[in-house]
């Protein structure tokens, strides 16, 4: 009998991560997109490493202490012992929505940041929640006194009034706050979510940049992470057109146009479909 010793592509690895909601494993999803940059990226080894960094806090406080005492501690621990800030000189390098590159410069983004505190959380026994804010991802811990709303950029809590100044850009398009209570914007981000919003950060960047190949891998891990965000499809059959992938190009426009209901840009995506065809058939 032969055994089937075939290594998971990067891809396939993902895929078999992100397959369940139940027990959703986000920090090692979230180390896992840094293998589209290092295809040879042990994620174990990282993972490994954040658990050190987990036992090195545990050792510190005692098992009995107060919610709030362990919250002081965290705070302590990442952003003044171990220094993790943001990247403020390179805020859209790429690195800085890889775990593994967070973890050896100390230097990211808000919410790769709040994945290695969220799992610090977690191993203390705090109830602590990512937080899909407008422009600039939260972290929120309960505690007996009530619910502290964190910047995971500095640990600093804040307080409805600097919640409800963050939100002004959102007000300025047109956003009617006393129809939107701030509390909406406050509801914790399911593990799925978080990764996705990581995906889209990067998809930005690459897209800003024109570097078609990574936007692909980056719209490959959105359609395995949303299989019907077909608004993906839509995006990665545009990307491969340009890389002259014409037939996945057309696959991918051809889907979404099948299963998006009444989509505003039908007519520009059947053009360009048109024109996908007469080149092939040159």
């Amino acid at each position: 009998m032969k055994l089937d010793l075939h290594a998971p592509t990067p891809q396939e690895y993902f895929e078999s991560l992100v397959q369940s909601d139940e027990h959703f494993p986000l920090l090692e999803a979230a180390i896992s997109l840094g293998q589209d940059e290092e295809p040879e990226l042990d994620v174990q080894e990282v993972l490994a490493k954040v658990d050190h960094m987990c036992a090195r806090l545990k050792r510190r406080i005692p098992a009995d202490a107060a919610a709030m005492h362990k919250l002081r501690m965290l705070n302590q621990f990442f952003f003044s012992d171990m220094g993790f800030a943001v990247n403020s000189n390179h805020y859209y390098d790429p690195d800085n929505s890889y775990m593994a590159s967070v973890l050896r410069t100390r230097r990211g983004i808000p919410i790769s940041l709040a994945v290695l505190w969220l799992e610090l959380a977690q191993h203390l026994g705090l109830s602590a929640a990512g937080v899909s804010f407008p422009g600039h991802f939260l972290v929120k811990v309960s505690l007996p006194q009530g619910q502290v709303v964190i910047d995971p950029l500095t640990g600093h809590s804040l307080s409805r009034e600097e919640l409800a100044e963050r939100l002004e850009p959102v007000r300025q398009t047109g956003l009617d706050e006393d129809l939107v209570p701030l509390g909406l914007f406050l509801q914790s981000a399911e593990p799925r979510d978080i990764v996705a919003r990581m995906l889209r950060n990067l998809k930005e960047i690459h897209a800003t940049q024109e570097d078609w190949p990574r936007l692909v891998a980056v719209l490959d891990r959105l359609v395995l992470l949303l299989p019907e965000a077909w608004e993906t499809y839509r995006d990665r059959g545009l990307v491969r057109a340009e890389l002259g992938h014409i037939d996945a190009a057309m696959t991918d426009l051809t889907y979404y146009l099948a299963n998006a209901e009444y989509p505003a840009d039908h007519a520009m995506i059947n053009e360009r479909l048109e024109e996908l065809r007469a080149e092939k058939n040159r």
